[in-house]
């Protein structure tokens, strides 16, 4: 275990020091985004057909059968309610279609849609989705899907054995979607654009607004608040187009983040920044457990005495705790001291949750403690 801690510690120290060194030519583009420009979801209730027989059963999904009904009714072909109730659509599954409508898209273009299993159908590989609209939150169709099937998965099954390999309940049809809608964007309304920092950070804001201005003349951008920036702009179609072309292109110098440690008390995993230091402190850490144990005992009763055995339970409570040791911690204004000093408590990850809020606490820790 404490071979794995080390590791983990080291690799984080790896990726901080490569993180560091990249972060130090980030471009406009890289942090901020400009406001109105982005993809949205588009969602839409579909068939797959032709399955081999590991569609769902209609007697426990209703909606596969009435949604088929409701297809063929479409075509001029109308089931009636016994027939409906006799149908058995082992080659067909219901699905709920999802795709990503990207930003700028026009009618006619293609995009990807991921299709994945609605009721309880075992697979389905070798199925093509027939022709499902796809809508956006305003409940308008955006797109309409259809074709066969990718699924990464292979199974089997047979004498109550089965044997699978990835997932087969959901699958991709690659350009499978027609875009048929196109969603405004205000990229060219007004005189001016706005970016969006990806986080909220009043340095970078500044950083961003005086780089611009340093490239396009004073008064072009101005920081609003720790994630805004107002950048005017032509209003040329084609000069603000080339305008914010050469505007992502520009060069920052990254301020030095804020030292943050990141814990995921679920799984163990400890993330620490570059900016982390250690103050010096000294560290006892020592193992109590606690065991218990519990014994029948049964109490039979004399010959011809009427009476009844009785069983009673004899309780043994165990307490072991392993003396701890008292580690002195030396200032560490590196990441590397830091993760030297952590390592030299030899404790398990688990055990370095609590070690890591303890040493905040005593004010030794230079860093934010966020628990995910």
């Amino acid at each position: 275990m404490k071979k794995q801690l080390h590791f983990l510690l080291n690799g984080l120290l790896i990726s901080s020091l490569l993180l560091t060194s990249a972060a130090q030519a980030s471009r406009i583009k890289e942090v901020a985004s400009i406001e109105g420009v982005r993809s949205n979801p588009l969602t839409g209730f579909g068939l797959v057909i032709g399955l081999d027989g590991t569609g769902d059963q209609t007697t426990q999904m209703p909606y596969t059968a009435q949604s088929l009904s409701n297809y063929l009714q479409q075509l001029g072909i109308t089931l009636s309610t016994d027939s409906l109730a006799k149908l058995q659509l082992k080659n067909v599954a219901a699905v709920l279609v999802t795709a990503q409508l990207p930003a700028f898209a026009r009618p006619g273009q293609m995009m990807d849609v991921t299709v994945s299993s609605l009721g309880n159908a075992k697979s389905l590989k070798g199925g093509m989705l027939i022709s499902t609209p796809l809508k956006g939150a305003d409940g308008e169709i955006y797109a309409l899907a259809q074709g066969n099937l990718i699924v990464a998965g292979a199974g089997a099954s047979a004498g109550g054995s089965k044997v699978q390999i990835n997932h087969l309940s959901a699958g991709r049809v690659p350009n499978g979607a027609q875009i048929e809608r196109t969603v405004p964007t205000p990229l060219l309304e007004g005189s001016s654009i706005k970016l969006g920092l990806e986080a909220s950070d009043f340095q970078t804001a500044r950083r961003v607004a005086e780089a611009i201005n340093a490239r396009f003349g004073p008064g072009s951008a101005r920081a609003l608040d720790g994630r805004t920036v107002d950048v005017q702009a032509p209003t040329d179609s084609n000069a603000r187009i080339a305008f914010i072309a050469e505007m992502e292109e520009i060069t920052l110098t990254a301020s030095v983040p804020s030292a943050k440690v990141v814990i995921n008390s679920r799984t163990g995993s400890i993330v620490l920044n570059q900016a982390v230091t250690l103050g010096p402190c000294a560290i006892a850490h020592g193992n109590l457990s606690v065991s218990i144990s519990s014994t029948p005992i049964i109490s039979q009763p004399g010959p011809m005495s009427n009476g009844k055995t009785v069983v009673t339970e004899k309780a043994s409570i165990q307490i072991k705790q392993e003396p701890g040791i008292l580690i002195q911690l030396p200032a560490a204004p590196l990441l590397a001291d830091v993760v030297r000093a952590l390592n030299a408590l030899g404790a398990t990850p688990q055990d370095l949750l609590a070690i890591l809020q303890a040493i905040k606490a005593a004010g030794a820790l230079n860093a934010e403690l966020e628990v995910i």
